[in-house]
């Protein structure tokens, strides 16, 4: 019977799309196919005989069930894995862990852990892309239809006590008074749910600008303990916007990250912006996208909540009125922009794109 020649086993999986790890039972590389070379972006003589774990600064896996597959030889499979390279790259991957046999490169007992890897980052990027447009459509159809329900009431009772206000004495106009400011506070609560009814007038503007007055108002308001650091591209040129919403926007996630790490030794918010080229975002192409990363180093935002984190009234914090990031979200898309979550314990980023304008007046070419 013919044989398959090592040279002819290594081609085939080089040429697949999947990344293919062979671990011995110290969990040590001992072959890695190109996939696998590209997704922890060095080559096999670099992976080779390096510990699983000291090739990545965070797993949400538990790397040590891997020891396990060899002592149940049973499979196990993760569909949603985090990692963070030692570059500092943050992956999502798939994982299957099984065994096989390599009597050449294993142990004394000739078995191996089998890991069998795909990236997933892009798939997963357009769903959430989906979700979240999704999401913005239902909370705004929700919050229309709750705004007229609640309006129309409110203004007959602030109506009714204003006329009542009228026929009482100066002692006893207190409680009227009462009824129309609580009405008043449900009112514009609700104008905030609804936000902007039309987009407000747009012009050039300087994305640091803006971001060192929200700076300037969260400085007067929150510790000295929290050191702010601050990596922004000198290139990023100006983009056609609404300064007001705009800010509103930076205003709301960064003082969230405030929020987050006050109190906390060592807490730290990086406010960082880059320019990102032919980036597709809701399915269009943009030639460039000014993009504007908050990531604070706090715990993380609780796996229940990441899915409805942008919905209105939803919010991690106890005296929270889960208004902020919905907000956020709103005025983002009416720029035609996105905003992204990344979170794990000790690293949350909130990433905000911007394209810019696609017109020769509007639209710059970064040096």
């Amino acid at each position: 019977m013919a044989t398959t020649s090592p040279w002819v086993s290594e081609h085939l999986t080089d040429q697949l799309v999947m990344g293919l790890l062979i671990l011995d039972e110290s969990l040590a590389v001992r072959y890695a196919n190109a996939s696998a070379e590209a997704i922890f972006a060095g080559s096999s003589r670099r992976l080779i005989g390096a510990p699983l774990d000291s090739l990545l600064r965070y797993s949400s896996f538990d790397l040590h069930l891997l020891r396990s597959v060899l002592a149940s030889q049973q499979t196990i499979s993760d569909s949603d894995v985090s990692w963070v390279l030692h570059d500092g790259k943050a992956i999502t991957v798939e994982l299957t862990a099984s065994v096989a046999s390599f009597p050449s490169v294993a142990s004394e007992s000739g078995d191996v852990v089998l890991l069998e890897l795909r990236q997933v980052d892009l798939i997963r990027r357009i769903n959430q892309e989906q979700v979240q447009q999704h999401q913005l459509e239902a909370a705004q159809q929700l919050v229309r239809g709750l705004a007229h329900e609640i309006k129309n009431p409110l203004g007959g009772i602030r109506g009714a006590a204003q006329l009542l206000q009228s026929q009482l004495t100066e002692s006893q106009r207190e409680y009227t008074q009462m009824i129309m400011d609580q009405s008043d506070r449900l009112r514009a609560l609700v104008d905030r749910l609804l936000g902007p009814n039309r987009p407000s007038a747009r012009a050039p503007e300087n994305i640091h600008a803006i971001l060192q007055r929200v700076l300037d108002v969260l400085s007067l308001e929150h510790s000295e303990n929290t050191a702010i650091r601050k990596d922004y591209d000198p290139s990023l040129p100006d983009i056609h916007v609404s300064a007001d919403q705009i800010e509103q926007v930076l205003l709301n996630i960064i003082k969230n990250a405030f929020e987050v790490v006050e109190g906390q030794n060592g807490g730290e918010v990086v406010v960082k912006t880059r320019v990102s080229h032919q980036e597709t975002i809701y399915g269009k192409r943009y030639r460039q996208c000014a993009v504007i990363c908050i990531q604070d180093n706090g715990p993380g935002v609780p796996a229940d909540l990441k899915d409805t984190l942008f919905y209105p009234l939803v919010s991690g914090r106890e005296n929270g009125t889960g208004l902020g990031l919905s907000i956020a979200q709103s005025l983002v898309h009416q720029h035609a922009g996105k905003i992204e979550l990344n979170s794990r314990p000790g690293c949350t980023e909130f990433t905000v794109f911007l394209p810019y304008a696609e017109s020769s007046e509007t639209t710059q070419e970064v040096a």
